[in-house]
């Protein structure tokens, strides 16, 4: 049985729609602007695409040495330059400085639960952005039932602990843990389940797959990537959040009805093997005729598919 139900945050409890909210430039000029562009129209991330969506004007320039640097962002050559973008993490791993006027906007952005990608060059930090992905309505109630069905829930996500904060409120969750790479999912699982606990992981992306691989129980959200969905072992086509406390319901459901059938399955075959091989010859004279042994046999046949079929009627 399921103990722990393990949430990725963005496409699983929030929408998964990121939209660029704000932007705010320590040295705004146009050739950053188009370099910032050019380089979000190479990656494939969702929150790449919202940048790209609010700067969808901006004429982008070609940038070589591309590269995706898993879970932390991407970083490319032009001018000379060597430019970076993606999350806080990235750019103190590259000794980037970031100035204090940025850091005022990150805090206050983070506050609200926004999401912050960051933008520099190989010296310092050019600009930071805010991008909103809100909640999906059913996470909060979704999540209150996996506690009142006494499951443990946690959230993991590659975002800052501010945004990770105020989001795992949002929706009741007391434990989470941000700023996690994707194999880093991966090994907090694995130390679950060291522990004793029966995982299922709930993703939507490919920085969710290893942890969807790892996990006892991997469950992809519909509209997620299609190597999620290829990894995981269920997947929630509507990727509501509210369908998970429902399939664990329909599978106790249907573990009962397979015992219910396993049951009358054995008690009709310890009463009416030996009936039909004499036993009761002896005693009463009685034997079986062999149109009714084959009537019965139909008959136990057909209690179990229809006992099988009551779970098609069942309402969540």
């Amino acid at each position: 049985m399921i103990t722990t139900i393990v949430l990725d945050k963005t496409g699983t409890i929030t929408e998964g729609k990121p939209t660029l909210t704000d932007i705010f430039w320590l040295d705004e000029t146009d050739i950053h602007r188009s370099i910032l562009v050019g380089m979000e129209k190479l990656s494939e991330h969702p929150l790449a695409q919202a940048v790209v969506n609010y700067l969808g004007e901006v004429p982008s320039v070609v940038v070589t040495g591309f590269e995706s640097i898993t879970g932390k962002g991407v970083k490319a050559t032009a001018d000379g330059q060597e430019y970076y973008v993606g999350s806080k993490r990235l750019l103190t791993e590259s000794n980037i400085t970031i100035s204090n006027a940025l850091l005022e906007k990150e805090k206050a952005w983070s506050l609200l639960s926004k999401t912050i990608i960051w933008f520099a060059n190989q010296t310092q930090a050019l600009a930071v952005m805010a991008i909103a992905d809100p909640v999906k309505a059913t996470s909060a109630q979704a999540i209150q039932s996996l506690h009142d069905m006494d499951r443990e829930v946690i959230m993991l996500t590659g975002d800052q602990e501010a945004t990770a904060k105020n989001i795992a409120q949002q929706v009741g969750i007391t434990q989470y843990h941000a700023g996690f790479l994707p194999h880093e999912k991966a090994d907090f699982i694995k130390e679950l389940q060291r522990n004793g606990k029966v995982v299922a992981m709930v993703g939507d992306g490919i920085n969710d797959s290893a942890a969807l691989a790892q996990a006892d129980v991997s469950i992809a959200m519909g509209k997620g990537s299609d190597i999620a969905m290829e990894v995981a072992k269920m997947t929630i086509i509507s990727s509501d959040l509210s369908k998970i406390p429902m399939a664990i319901q329909l599978s106790k459901r249907t573990v009962s009805t397979i015992r219910q059938n396993l049951f009358w399955a054995f008690i009709y075959n310890v009463i009416g093997i030996p009936v039909a091989a004499g036993i009761l010859y002896p005693i009463n004279g009685f034997t079986l005729n062999p149109m009714i042994a084959g009537a019965a046999m139909a008959l136990s046949s057909v209690s179990v598919v229809s006992n099988s079929l009551r779970l098609k009627w069942i309402k969540m």
